[in-house]
């Protein structure tokens, strides 16, 4: 065992390909170490380890609060956000709560210091233990246009940990789980064999290469008919760590929120070689840890 803080994020193309039942089980295997569930928006990792000792931390951003009788309409606030969350109409200074992204630009270039900042809650940070696994998990508000804040909050509190750390980030492509590449050390692709899986693993793994991040490709559901995600790998040159077949019974279990690496030695086995085989992996790509 890697005796460094080692980021590792659990990615796929889309829901569903068994990103969390890796993220889960990895961790289990693993023991000592933190799971972070970024998947903010539906996050259920936390259904899975049924963690104990929970505190709750609530994240607030910043968004515009007028004073209008201090306002005179000179739209300079207006004119100056990028994310058009101001209009001036029927004489007052409107807000539009949901595109602004907290920058503060109105409040600091407003002449007559008519903008002030306030509080707003948009989701939480649930902390919790399952032995000797912290269970970190974000959850969004309703409504909520972006959970980043959430996510940012997550490494933050993160940053001083010296274990290693496995990170369900959101599916596909999104600024979330951009912002969950960028923490990584090392990333894991959760893919399907399929032409469906094989496009999802693409969009994926071009988002990996920007960051510049190493990784491997974990093929769920395998069969023995022809396999899209093998040829989209072998073609690109990308390392397939390990191929987990298509299981019923793997199914119906992680379908009833059991983690399968606690109650089957056989998937312990298995979810066991799977970490040993991405630790090499990373000890591979010699990586320095920031």
């Amino acid at each position: 065992m890697l005796d460094r803080n080692i980021k590792i994020a659990i990615l796929s193309g889309k829901g569903g390909t068994g990103k969390t039942l890796l993220a889960v089980n990895l961790a289990t295997v693993s023991g000592n170490c933190d799971y972070l569930d970024c998947d903010v928006e539906e996050p259920n990792g936390f259904l899975f380890f049924k963690p104990k000792n929970v505190s709750e931390e609530v994240v607030t951003v910043k968004i515009p609060n007028v004073d209008q009788g201090l306002c005179d309409g000179c739209r300079i606030c207006v004119n100056d956000c990028r994310y058009n969350a101001l209009f001036y109409i029927n004489h007052k200074l409107k807000i539009l709560p949901e595109m602004c992204h907290s920058c503060g630009v109105c409040s600091y270039v407003c002449p007559q210091n008519a903008i002030s900042e306030q509080d707003k809650a948009i989701g939480k940070i649930v902390k919790g233990e399952k032995g000797d696994i912290n269970v970190i998990t974000g959850m969004l508000n309703v409504k909520e246009h972006t959970g980043i804040p959430i996510i940012k909050k997550m490494f933050a509190n993160n940053k001083a940990s010296d274990r290693l750390s496995f990170i369900d980030c959101a599916p596909g492509s999104s600024c979330m789980a951009m912002e969950c590449i960028k923490e990584a050390d090392y990333c894991i692709i959760v893919s399907e064999p399929t032409l469906f899986g094989a496009a999802n693993l693409e969009m994926v793994y071009e988002l990996v290469q920007i960051f510049e991040k190493p990784c491997g490709v974990i093929i769920n559901k395998n069969t023995d008919c022809e396999n899209d995600t093998e040829k989209y790998c072998a073609n690109n040159k990308i390392n397939i760590i390990s191929r987990i077949a298509f299981d019923h019974d793997l199914g119906k279990l992680n379908s009833k929120g059991l983690i399968v690496a606690e109650i089957n030695d056989k998937y312990h086995q298995m979810f066991d070689k799977i970490l040993k085989d991405v630790l090499r992996e990373i000890d591979d790509e010699t990586i320095t840890c920031s």
